[in-house]
């Protein structure tokens, strides 16, 4: 039999952490865009977490940049993908996450119409 320390040891790539950390990110954001209906995040939005892992002796370093909906809580938004993003790369590498930074690239606001427009919007379409 051989010794645990002479057996070799699994390597994760540090890719392979972004995309797990990326789809993290996702799943927090659909899952507050469920909750927050008001803020403006779009699907195409929420499937753009891009994310950059550093990964040295079973520890990883995360960022992630995100677009979010607005007007929302941003602080609570980045909070919520922190959290998930440490959850699941620990859950799914047994890595430890101590540090998870989150960059919000871009917010969407919805298109602001005049109330005269909006009432128009719908006749226009009737045949």
């Amino acid at each position: 039999m051989v010794e645990a320390g002479e057996r070799g040891a699994t390597r994760i790539a540090d890719r392979v952490v972004a995309k797990i950390a990326s789809q993290a990110a996702r799943e927090a954001l659909r899952a507050g865009a469920a909750t927050a209906p008001d803020a403006a995040l779009t699907d195409a939005a929420a499937a753009r977490p891009n994310a950059v892992a550093a990964v040295r002796g079973g520890v990883a370093r995360v960022r992630v940049a995100v677009e979010l909906g607005y007007p929302s809580d941003i602080g609570a938004q980045c909070g919520a993908v922190r959290r998930h993003v440490v959850e699941r790369v620990g859950e799914l590498t047994g890595m430890e996450v101590p540090e998870v930074a989150v960059t919000v690239e871009r917010l969407h606001v919805p298109r602001w119409e005049h109330p005269e427009q909006r009432a128009h919007r719908g006749r226009d379409r009737v045949r």
